[in-house]
């Protein structure tokens, strides 16, 4: 019997869902994907995302053990800091988040300040990484190919996949951000398709076609029946060809550029200026035009 709960948490604005992960004899969670809500327009953040989910935990006497990212996001901005700050926890992201710092400090051309060394971050896991919520084992796998960095992570009979697979009537993840590639992204699919076939694949965003409602769980075993990208009998070639034409028909996330800023300080602010407020950078005529 699994001793781990699972709690999820959908955000509508930005289609991102969040997960408490909690050993259920200690209490012990970790929270999966935080999401910090951020308004385009005026430029404020807000927490009623976040804020339901430490309610969740106080609700049930929860504490937080773990703030897991499975990636640096471009849809949404994270929440971990703020989790952190409120009821504590260590956050922690795959150990190449570095080469993703290292990217888009230069995109920003972020202060001198900034390291892209992960010290912003509790914890950098490795591939095959073994640890604990409460009593509860989970690992971290590494699933490169939509972000160099990209993470799974297994607790019990579940996995949390992140971008790189969602629903099997959407398929998955674009691979076409800097340091992404539609060949690695293919590996790392089959590399979680090839989990037991009872495995219960929690999604971290949801796109339904018209008719569908919101969906956040599904089977290993169903994605290798349907996925519509990746079941059984695509191979790299096919999968890669398909996923090159369509990427480069995609938009970009209307978050992305505040989300890396914020996502690669582990959900940090950057830091006041001297009036008191902090600033955003927008690298004009730098990224692809494919805006919305």
């Amino acid at each position: 019997m699994n001793r781990a709960t699972i709690q999820a948490f959908f955000d509508p604005k930005t289609w991102t869902v969040s997960y408490v992960v909690a050993d259920a004899a200690t209490k012990q969670a970790a929270v999966i994907d935080p999401v910090l809500d951020y308004d385009f327009k005026s430029g404020h953040t807000g927490t009623q995302s976040a804020d339901a989910v430490l309610a969740y935990l106080q609700a049930n006497r929860m504490s937080v053990q773990w703030i897991l990212e499975t990636h640096a996001h471009a849809d949404h901005l994270s929440g971990a800091r703020y989790i952190q700050d409120k009821i504590g926890g260590k956050i922690a992201i795959g150990e190449r988040i570095r080469e993703v710092q290292a990217t888009f400090k230069q995109l920003f051309n972020l202060e001198r300040a900034f390291l892209p060394d992960g010290s912003q971050f509790d914890h950098l896991f490795k591939d095959g990484e073994v640890f604990k919520i409460g009593e509860v084992e989970a690992t971290a796998l590494l699933v490169p190919g939509h972000t160099p960095a990209d993470l799974a992570y297994l607790v019990e009979d579940a996995v949390f996949v992140g971008d790189t697979l969602f629903m099997p009537d959407v398929g998955t993840a674009r691979a076409d951000f800097p340091g992404g590639d539609a060949h690695t992204l293919y590996r790392s699919t089959r590399r979680l398709l090839d989990l037991p076939a009872e495995t219960r694949v929690f999604v971290c965003h949801d796109y339904p076609p018209k008719g569908r409602d919101i969906q956040w769980e599904t089977t290993v075993a169903k994605q290798r029946a349907s996925n519509v990208h990746v079941r059984d009998g695509i191979g790299e070639a096919e999968f890669v060809a398909m996923r090159t034409a369509r990427d480069a028909t995609l938009e970009m996330p209307m978050l992305i550029l505040p989300a890396i800023q914020v996502n690669v300080r582990a959900g940090q602010l950057p830091a006041a200026d001297d009036n008191g407020i902090a600033y955003l950078r927008i690298p004009l005529n730098a990224l692809s035009k494919r805006t919305q």
